[in-house]
């Protein structure tokens, strides 16, 4: 026998009736209505680990503007700014494809810049600096892409659009107009058949996940206590957590950071300046619909392959 509060806890790790009963060694049918009499009791709701589980549902815009979530526990992990580029798997992907294998979360977001377009962008080269050519950066993209996909097994995958994710359509439209619009190949979309791409996400109608907002040292607190609501951006590269409390309670603003190594190739135009970058991401928890305090992965040894993530140092 355990008590009800046990039980409780060995669901938050293992939300699954079968699973409950390998653990417990009591029967589906029994477990079951243990869950149904603890949720009544206590007033809880002990949702399913599955992505098809009721307590989690996506809505998607007919506009592909805003993905809705309904999401009463689970994790969300967001990761931002890849830049991918050719021969270049950074410590914070890695970490990035662990993290989600061993947490396996409800859902995976690119919070906007998986792809660079260094050779399509407005700005010149440095000199006769090489980049790497759109072919190049896509198939190192659908590279790293894959990887995620891989760990992240059932996940929902979804991607908001980044400006740098937007050359690639924008490049095609202003040099050829409506020519080739609709041909397969010609959307950036086309290439990740397996993510639903939108402008933003919003979860619970309390928390939105979008690319970019307000820029500048003060973005986040700006987004924070603009939006009225939590938000999580990338963008800025500044992986931050930036918590504001008023009447209706506690919000959370937050930098996912880069993906990339900040010193990367792809981040030659700064001239070798300091740079408030710093390379990780987040994961966003959910617990009755609340977000909790949100965690930060970060990057702690690029060279030697070493993350900070909840009070551990990780090699990956």
């Amino acid at each position: 026998m355990i008590t009800d509060e046990e039980f409780i806890e060995l669901w938050s790790n293992n939300p699954s009736i079968v699973d409950m009963s390998k653990i417990t060694g009591v029967s589906i049918r029994n477990v079951a209505a243990r869950r149904r009499r603890i949720e009544e009791r206590h007033s809880v709701k002990l949702a399913g680990g599955s992505i098809k589980s009721p307590d989690f549902q996506v809505t998607y815009a007919q506009n592909n503007i805003r993905t809705k979530v309904d999401l009463h526990n689970g994790v969300i992990v967001v990761a931002s700014d890849c830049h991918y580029w050719p021969g270049i798997v950074s410590t914070a992907h890695r970490a990035l494809v662990k993290i989600i294998g061993d947490l396996k979360p409800k859902m995976v977001v690119i919070n906007g810049d998986a792809f660079d377009g260094a050779s399509i962008s407005r700005h010149p080269p440095i000199g006769w600096a090489v980049t790497p050519s759109v072919k190049q950066e896509l198939e190192a993209c659908q590279e790293r892409i894959t990887e995620i996909e891989d760990a992240a097994k059932q996940a929902k995958l979804q991607w908001t659009w980044g400006n740098h994710d937007m050359r690639f359509n924008t490049k095609l439209s202003c040099q050829i107009g409506d020519t080739f619009k609709g041909i397969v190949g010609m959307n950036l979309t086309d290439h990740f058949a397996k993510w639903k791409f939108s402008t933003s996400i919003m979860v619970n109608n309390k928390c939105m996940i979008k690319h970019r907002w307000h820029n500048g040292i003060h973005a986040v607190y700006n987004n924070t206590v603009k939006s009225g609501t939590s938000i999580v951006t990338g963008h800025l590269h500044s992986l931050k957590v930036t918590p504001w409390t008023d009447y209706t309670g506690t919000r959370y603003g937050v930098d996912t950071g880069t993906l990339a190594c900040p010193t990367g190739d792809q981040f030659e135009y700064t001239e070798d300046n300091s740079v408030n970058h710093r390379s990780g991401f987040a994961v966003l928890t959910f617990y009755n619909g609340k977000l909790m305090p949100p965690e930060l992965c970060e990057v702690v040894n690029e060279d030697e392959g070493l993350v900070y993530f909840r009070g551990q140092v990780v090699k990956c």
